[in-house]
């Protein structure tokens, strides 16, 4: 390397060797990413090889996983349908048909009840009941009269 630069130094001049010495340099630091792009590129590319190897094989351990599951399937119903052919189901009938399910209702009263006082004043909750008459009453505007 010291001969290198002594060379350079008679043939540049002491001039000009800064100058060429920051290009020499920039010029030397561009071939090194370029190297290491296409390095990382390569294994870009060898992981994705990987990749497809391995989706291809798991592609085939499904196709067999899914082939036994159906030939055990259809092995199970060609056994259960040997085993069902003969046999007949006496069932005595029924004379009324079991009830139908229904959804219990919800208890909104209990739920209005859970919800304590101050909560039900402030939301304007009712809480005691009016008859038509108490509530004409109430709420009937007044009369000029009646000041």
């Amino acid at each position: 390397m010291a001969l290198i630069g002594v060379v350079a130094l008679i043939v540049i001049g002491p001039e000009k060797l800064p100058k060429v010495a920051r290009t020499m340099g920039a010029l030397l630091g561009k071939a090194q990413r370029y190297v290491a792009d296409v390095k990382a590129e390569v294994n870009r590319s060898m992981d994705l090889e990987e990749l497809k190897k391995m989706k291809e094989t798991m592609e085939t351990a499904a196709r067999d996983v899914e082939q036994t599951v159906q030939t055990t399937a259809s092995d199970f119903e060609k056994d259960w349908a040997q085993t069902t052919a003969g046999l007949t189901y006496d069932l005595p009938e029924l004379e009324t048909p079991p009830p139908e399910y229904k959804r219990p209702d919800k208890n909104w009263r209990l739920k209005r009840g859970a919800l304590p006082q101050w909560y039900k004043a402030r939301s304007g909750v009712r809480t005691k009941a009016l008859s038509g008459a108490a509530r004409v009453a109430r709420y009937r505007p007044k009369s000029l009269h009646s000041l």
